[in-house]
Formats: C-alpha cells, structure tokens, sequence
C-alpha cells in the first residue's frame, strides 16, 4: 500500500500490546517513518525509562514524555508508538486527537501479562505480578485510551491481519 496519510498516527494502549511490532510493520507498509516515544525519550535524557524513574520519578518522566510527543506529532506524517501511560495526560490526549489519527491498540489483560513476562525492562512491573499490574491499569486507562478514534483489538494472531485492520480503519477515516 502506498502512502496516502497526510497526518501522524499515534498508537496508544497497554504495555503489551504491540504498538511497536504493530508500528513497525505499519510504518513499512505505509512508506513512512517509525518512532518509538520511549526510544525518543531515552535519546533526549541520555538515560534509560528505568534510570529516569529510578533518578527523576514518574513525573518527571511524564514531563519529558509529553513534551517528546508533542514534538514528534508537530513534524512529518509517521507512525508513532507511545508509552502505555503517554495517552493518559489530558494534554497528550488532545493534541493526539486533534491532530493524528489515534489508535488504540486493545488487548486481553491475560495476552499482554504473557507478552510482558517475556521481558524485564518495564518500571511499573519490577517485583509486582504482572496480571494484576496490568487488571489495575486497564481499569484505569482503558476508558481513557477509548477517546482514540480507531480501536482495534491486538488479539493473538498474525501481526499482519493487526496491520490489516488498522489500514481498513484508516481508509474509512480519511483525510
């Protein structure tokens, strides 16, 4: 598929559910550019999410996080993939909304603990049980993350038919 998009598209959901592997693969089927915010975030501190958590908090990180986005939603037309808690700050939310196609990445509390468990580099799971963890934050964010315009379930299958889905969406919600 060529691309047609004129504007970002900001993948949001839980830690988990797939807005990097999703956004890669969009991205490429797009043919335009993939960023991850916590990688941008990283750059611009010089220092890991858990160093700055550990160092700085969560609010000084959601400080950073938030001012990174704005900056990658003010440049060019990419594939964006945020950080699990980004889309929670009102002021990420709207100008998301406002001025990318948002998409929320949605996935059974059960799918991401498996895919999370695969890894230990998240700061809001060291030594807590991961189900839980993420039961908690669904609660919380899942209505938030519902002020996407795009929902698409990022259930266990092929990355491509996720892929898919969201270009189906995006065709339907143009321009």
């Amino acid at each position: 598929m060529c691309s047609a998009v004129t504007r970002p598209i900001l993948l949001v959901g839980l830690m988990g559910a797939g807005k990097s592997t999703i956004g890669r693969r969009l991205a490429a089927r797009l043919r335009i550019p993939f960023v991850d915010s916590d990688e941008e975030v990283e750059r611009a501190a010089g220092l890991s999410i858990a160093e700055m958590w550990e160092r700085y908090g969560e609010e000084s990180f959601r400080d950073g996080e938030r001012r990174v986005i704005a900056r990658l939603i003010a440049g060019p037309p990419r594939v964006i993939a945020t950080g699990g808690g980004a889309f929670n700050d009102p002021a990420t939310r709207a100008l998301g909304n406002e001025r990318c196609h948002t998409v929320w990445l949605d996935a059974d509390v059960a799918v991401l603990a498996e895919r999370v468990g695969r890894r230990n580099h998240r700061p809001l799971l060291h030594g807590r049980d991961a189900g839980q963890v993420l039961a908690d934050l669904a609660e919380r964010r899942n209505p938030l993350y519902a002020e996407a315009a795009i929902h698409i379930r990022s259930a266990p299958q092929p990355h491509e038919a996720t892929v898919d889905a969201i270009l189906l969406r995006l065709q339907e919600a143009r321009p």
